[in-house]
C-alpha cells in the first residue's frame, strides 16, 4: 500500500538533515509542512532549506508563497494531497516534514471544510478592529454565535475575527463548520517523531538563533518592517525584533526574547505531539533504525 511517511518533531531537532537523507535514500521529494518557510521573504528567519539543500533534494512548499498572500491550513490540505497523489503514481512513498502541527493534522486526519474568506470581508473586519477595539467584536460574536463565544480565547483577536469572517460572509456560525471528522485518506500514515533531551535541544534552538543572527536575520526583518503588521509576520524571530527596532529592548535583550519564545514554541510542539500515539520516536541520530521502520512499513 502506498504509504505517506510524515516525520516531526520540534524545532530545531534535527529535522532538515535527517529528511534530506532519507529523501535521498528512497529518490524521493520533500513535502514540506511548515506555514513559515512557505513565504519568499522571510527564509533566514524561518530556518528554510537553503540552495544547496534544495539542490540535494527537490522541496514542494518552500518560498512558493509572498508574505502579503492569503494561505491557511484547509489551502495547504489540498495543495499537498494533490502534490502526494502526483508522487505516488510513481513512487511507493511520499515524505512529508515540519513541525506546523496544524498543517501536519490538516493532512493526516482533514480538516474542516470552512470556507475562504474573501478579501472585502477580510479588510473590512482589519478595519472595524482597528476602530473599534477586541470588545465590541466579541459582543458581536456573542450575538452571532453564543457557542463559539463561549469557547473561542478572547484575548486570541485573531480567531475572534476570523469566526466573525466566517459569520459574516456565509450569513451561518462559525461553530456550523467545524465538524471535527477525521477523514479516511487512500494512503496508509507513517509518523515518525524526532526528539532529544531538553538539554540538548535548548542548546540546539539557542545555538541556531545565534546563527540566523550571523546570517543576517536583523537585516532580513528591517526589510520586513513597514509590512510588520501582516499575520505572516507575526511570529518567533521577527516580533522580537520589531520590537527592537521599535526602541522597546536592546539588540540583546530581543536576541534571547527570540531564544526563551523559541524554547516555549518547542514545548508547545512536544506538547501537541505527545498525543499523537501513532507516532514512532527516534533521535536524529538513528537513522538506520529509522530507514527499517519505513521499509517494513509496507501492508
Amino acid at each position: 500500500m502506498k504509504t505517506l511517511i510524515v516525520i516531526l518533531g520540534p524545532t530545531g531537532v534535527g529535522k532538515t538533515e535527517l529528511c534530506l537523507r532519507v529523501a535521498e535514500f528512497f529518490h524521493i521529494p520533500i513535502i514540506n509542512a511548515d506555514s513559515r518557510q512557505i513565504f519568499r521573504e522571510i527564509p533566514i528567519g524561518t530556518a528554510a532549506p537553503n540552495a544547496t539543500q534544495q539542490a540535494r533534494v527537490q522541496h514542494f512548499f518552500v518560498g512558493n508563497h509572498s508574505i502579503e498572500d492569503y494561505y491557511s491550513a484547509s489551502m495547504y490540505e489540498q495543495d499537498a494531497l494533490a502534490v502526494i497523489s502526483e508522487q505516488f503514481k510513481s513512487h511507493d512513498f511520499a515524505l512529508m516534514t515540519g513541525g506546523s502541527m496544524m498543517y501536519i493534522d490538516a493532512v493526516c486526519n482533514g480538516i474542516d471544510d470552512i470556507p475562504t474568506i474573501r478579501e472585502d470581508i477580510r479588510n473590512e473586519m482589519k478595519r472595524r478592529f482597528q476602530e473599534q477595539g477586541l470588545e465590541l467584536l466579541l459582543e458581536e460574536l456573542k450575538q452571532l454565535d453564543p457557542d463559539h463565544y463561549n469557547i473561542v480565547d478572547k484575548n486570541n483577536y485573531r480567531r475572534v475575527i476570523h469566526a466573525l469572517e466566517i459569520c459574516r460572509q456565509t450569513g451561518k456560525t462559525y461553530t456550523s463548520f467545524r465538524v471535527g471528522e477525521k477523514k479516511q485518506r487512500p494512503f496508509q500514515i507513517l509518523k515518525i517523531g524526532l526528539n532529544r533531551n531538553r538539554e540538548e535541544l535548548y542548546q540546539r534552538i539557542n545555538a541556531r538563533v545565534d546563527e540566523m543572527m550571523k546570517q543576517g536575520l536583523l537585516e532580513e526583518v528591517k526589510s520586513m518592517y513597514l509590512k510588520r503588521d501582516l499575520n505572516s509576520l507575526n511570529t518567533v524571530g521577527y516580533k522580537e525584533l520589531f520590537n527592537y527596532l521599535n526602541g522597546i529592548w536592546s539588540l540583546e535583550e530581543a536576541v534571547e526574547r527570540i531564544k526563551g519564545n523559541t524554547r516555549r514554541y518547542c514545548r508547545k510542539q512536544l506538547t501537541w505531539f505527545k498525543r499523537d500515539q501513532s507516532i514512532h520516536w527516534f533521535h536524529p541520530d538513528e537513522f538506520d533504525e529509522i530507514i527499517h521502520l519505513i521499509e517494513h512499513s509496507i501492508n
